[in-house]
């Protein structure tokens, strides 16, 4: 097969457009956000739009010189730039600057770096690579285990700045690992143990222990459809478990209640074990295994919960999960936001008419809350005009990444489209209230150089990828 040597009649030109039209409406949208009066010039280079439009300027010209650079180059070298934005990650631990509470930049003369956004184009990269050495089987663990390392270890290390928000993205490059094989199991799982987290928060863990137990007994009988044995079951948990209850009562008077369920299940699944050996109960002993787990996290939510969040973090969870009220703290951020959000209307203010913004009442207007400006100036139609362009991109991604011919181009680009899609929904979510705010740009309309420049460099390439993909990658 000849290879295709002008790339530009195959670029994918509705994307390149959608691109440009996102970074231009997020670089006016910063200007309404940050307005001086005094500094009125849209390419004042003192003020943060004037900033802007050189960056997008610089994220142009670089998303065209990856455009002329053969595809075969993003394949070779996915392991060598991942493991050199491995090794700034470390870097920025050691000799970063510390923007509140978190080490996360490299300060320069000129501007500023921060290598966990362009550590999930790295980890994007790398895990395409890993995809494409040879066919997987994503139901194995050995093959599991070094993509989820791939994707974990930045995320570890960003953690540690530590950098929440960009710590929860790296999750969505496992969404691309479910298009390739992964067991539906995995997402189930993920989603259990979220929602897990939360009723723990919410709920007395007593109370919860012993509801997880009664449907563990439940779906056991559902999936075996024989009374006898889950009756056995939950007679040897209740004697167990009343046993210990009155040892930790009488006796002991050390562990809590829910611990004493989770001793109690425990016992039990020893006391069973023959059960599962002997007439190979796969399906009860998974069920089992699954009690015991989401006891043993059950328990571990308050500890991880209360030692290594940051109290910010907290507040904010507990904020949104009702159990704390703060509005003039931490929960001002999002109260302003909604108030400007609200105040929009259907059709909004008008360009440079928001008083919410004017003034300055919602913190990070032009970074994190950017979302405030258009609902406020543009109201209700003109952010759901915006949340309909970020659907068409998501959406015209996710066709490109299946047209694709060789796995490194597909995974590429369903990474591309995940991370994307988990930027937007955070960020949304954020300035509506209905997620914790967690700090991460809204890709092309944040204020940021290094978003701007990693969502670029990560867009360009998955379309270079996509002009050639009718070239040999290997």
């Amino acid at each position: 097969m000849k290879r295709r040597i002008n790339i530009w009649s195959s670029l994918d030109k509705v994307t390149v457009l959608l691109y440009m039209a996102l970074a231009v409406m997020g670089w006016f949208n910063i200007y309404a956000a940050v307005y001086n009066e005094e500094h009125a010039g849209i390419f004042d280079l003192s003020q943060r739009y004037g900033k802007q439009f050189m960056w997008i300027i610089v994220a142009i010209v670089t998303g065209v010189f990856i455009l002329v650079i053969d595809n075969r180059f993003y394949l070779f070298f996915a392991r060598p730039i991942y493991i050199i934005i491995l090794a700034m990650l470390v870097l920025v631990l050691i000799v970063g600057t510390e923007t509140a509470g978190a080490k996360s930049w490299f300060e320069f003369k000129w501007f500023s770096l921060q290598p966990s956004e362009f550590a999930k184009f790295g980890a994007a990269l790398a895990l395409a690579g890993y995809m494409n050495s040879k066919r997987h089987n994503l139901t194995r663990w050995t093959e599991l285990v070094p993509a989820t390392g791939i994707i974990l270890l930045p995320a570890v290390l960003t953690a540690m700045q530590p950098d929440m928000g960009s710590t929860v993205v790296f999750l969505a490059l496992f969404i691309p690992l479910f298009r390739e094989g992964m067991s539906p199991y995995m997402f189930l799982s993920g989603f259990l143990a979220l929602t897990l987290f939360f009723l723990t928060l919410l709920v007395n863990n007593f109370y919860l222990s012993l509801g997880l137990t009664a449907v563990a007994l439940l779906v056991a009988w559902a999936a075996t459809r024989r009374w006898k044995p889950v009756l056995s079951a939950a007679g040897i948990l209740l004697l167990t478990g009343g046993t210990l209850f009155a040892l930790n009562h009488y006796l002991f008077k050390y562990f809590s209640n829910e611990i004493t369920v989770l001793i109690a299940v425990l016992v039990s699944g020893i006391v069973f074990a023959w059960y599962f050996y002997m007439r190979k109960a796969m399906a009860s002993l998974t069920i089992y295994l699954f009690l015991t787990g989401s006891l043993l996290f059950m328990n571990s939510v308050d500890y991880a919960f209360d030692n290594m969040l940051r109290e910010h973090h907290r507040d904010r969870i507990n904020i949104l999960l009702g159990k704390k009220s703060d509005p003039h703290g931490t929960e001002y951020n999002v109260n302003q936001s909604l108030i400007s959000i609200g105040s929009g209307g259907l059709t909004g203010k008008g360009y440079l008419q928001g008083t919410q913004t004017k003034y300055k009442f919602v913190p990070k207007q032009s970074s994190d809350f950017i979302f405030c400006t258009i609902g406020e100036e543009w109201g209700f139609l003109g952010a759901v005009s915006v949340m309909g362009l970020y659907l068409f991109l998501l959406l015209r991604l996710v066709f490109l990444a299946e047209r694709q011919r060789f796995v490194f181009s597909r995974v590429f680009g369903y990474c591309v489209a995940s991370v994307f899609f988990v930027h937007v929904f955070i960020n949304i979510g954020m300035a509506i209230g209905i997620v914790p705010v967690i700090g991460i740009p809204l890709p092309f309309f944040s204020y940021g150089g290094s978003s701007l420049w990693s969502f670029t460099i990560m867009l360009f390439v998955f379309l270079r990828l996509d002009a050639g993909r009718n070239e040999y990658l290997v």
